[in-house]
């Protein structure tokens, strides 16, 4: 009888079914993962008190409410080495970047048809938004998309605290979604998606200097202070 024969008639090795089920179980928790990350996540003024278990929801962080030149002088101080207190309105209005210069005047007696409104982006990254509740900040990134008949806003969330990891505080998060998938306790992945997905901004020079001299990063009701030494 030839070796192929005898192969078929012992069946396959434990190392095969194990190599199989290993692999049957990583294809599942990939899909899951999957389907899991591309459920939609609806956003809401408040988390329905009738809200089905394993429910994602997103609230978005008040913003709007300060001028630029208010915010302007917090940032100052805080890069002179003052500590400051910022609320979530304060914080969205920095990550909403510079504000765009208002239109040229119109010569007078100058009568013009508006323009057409824009057509739609294909896909759209929108700016960083923050939310500061029950001692807790969250970050969110907003990915809108319009494109071969699908719409709609993708939502990467994540809910935590600032710890101090070695010299430096970080941003450690106890709840973190990419849509409906929830991701806090998949270290490396989390790792990846925060740094590409959710903060992909990069944090200006003098920013980033004045955050490494921090001695103290706390969330005060709806405000959140940076001490300084």
């Amino acid at each position: 009888m030839s070796p192929p024969s005898r192969r078929l008639q012992r069946g396959p090795s434990w190392f095969e079914v194990s190599l199989g089920a290993a692999l049957s179980v990583a294809l599942g928790v990939l899909l899951g993962a999957l389907y899991m990350a591309t459920r939609p996540v609806k956003k809401v003024g408040e988390i329905p008190k009738d809200a089905p278990p394993g429910s994602v929801f997103y609230i978005e962080g008040v913003r709007g409410f300060y001028g630029v030149t208010g915010i302007e002088a917090k940032r100052k101080a805080f890069v002179s080495g003052e500590s400051v207190t910022v609320d979530e309105a304060e914080l969205n209005v920095l990550f909403g970047g510079p504000p765009k210069p208002p239109p040229a005047p119109l010569p007078a007696n100058t009568l013009v048809q508006p323009p057409p409104p824009p057509p739609p982006k294909e896909f759209e990254k929108l700016p960083l938004n923050a939310r500061i509740f029950d001692g807790k900040i969250q970050f969110a990134e907003l990915y809108a998309y319009n494109d071969y008949g699908f719409n709609g806003v993708y939502v990467v969330q994540a809910r935590g605290t600032f710890v101090k990891v070695g010299p430096t505080f970080q941003f450690i998060p106890d709840e973190f979604y990419a849509g409906s998938c929830p991701l806090q306790r998949v270290p490396y992945i989390r790792e990846w998606i925060m740094r590409k997905i959710l903060f992909t901004y990069p944090v200006p020079d003098d920013i980033a200097a004045a955050w490494s001299k921090l001695s103290d990063v706390t969330i005060e009701g709806s405000k959140m202070r940076l001490k300084m030494p």
